[in-house]
């Protein structure tokens, strides 16, 4: 039985992840690099430390660059793009149906607190997360399982019965170490990855209803 859904953030209730690529595009072009998509996707669902693709363009052209400003410079350009960027179809869906369900629903993100309920405020569903855990909560962000075993314990859910959202191979990692289901549900950047031990993969979440979901992931847990 399923009694609590995880949601990680980036990339899978709200796409920050393509402008955020589109954003580096655009800052590589400037200085006459390129950053290749299976690069950049490294650092997708966890912290640069797996991948910096700041450093990483110093290193593409051979010479020092004032990174701070390099970070600020694409932080505009995102800032910008996420100006017409809005929840991913389905999400409010399914926290609706969530509740209507009874189930506790929780987040597990890789990024900052202040980050995180930024988006959730402005899009209006923080109230819609009982336990929220980011980097600010853990000593190790994702694939590590940390966060995932965090928010399991504030909901007071088992593993066995917590149902995970992710869009990244670092997110799908995290929840799977922590013995959990996960459902994949790639955005436009990570569509293309080679996902595997997922529980049950989506393009979207209007695809199916969360009911249905939930009966699948069970389903093919005992086949």
């Amino acid at each position: 039985m399923i009694r609590a859904i995880i949601f990680d953030f980036d990339g899978l209730l709200v796409d920050t992840e393509t402008p955020w690529y589109e954003a580096l595009l655009a800052v590589y072009q400037e200085h006459d690099a390129h950053l290749p998509l299976d690069t950049y996707l490294q650092c997708v669902g966890t912290s640069l430390e797996q991948f910096d693709p700041y450093k990483h363009l110093a290193t593409c052209i051979g010479r020092s660059l004032d990174l701070d400003a390099i970070r600020r410079r694409t932080s505009e350009k995102h800032a910008q793009i996420m100006e017409q960027v809005g929840l991913r179809p389905g999400v409010e869906a399914y926290l609706d149906q969530a509740r209507s369900l009874g189930l506790k629903v929780g987040l597990a993100s890789s990024s900052k607190r202040e980050w995180v309920v930024g988006y959730l405020e402005r899009f209006r569903i923080r109230e819609h997360f009982e336990v929220i855990r980011t980097a600010d909560d853990v000593q190790k962000v994702k694939p590590d399982p940390e966060l995932y075993r965090s928010a399991l314990q504030a909901l007071g859910v088992d593993h066995s019965h917590a149902l995970s959202f992710e869009d990244s191979l670092n997110g799908l990692r995290a929840a799977k170490a922590a013995g959990m289901h996960c459902v994949i549900v790639p955005n436009s950047i990570t569509q293309h990855l080679a996902f595997a031990g997922h529980s049950y993969r989506l393009e979207s979440m209007s695809a199916l209803p969360l009911q249905m979901v939930i009966e699948q992931v069970l389903r093919a847990e005992v086949q």
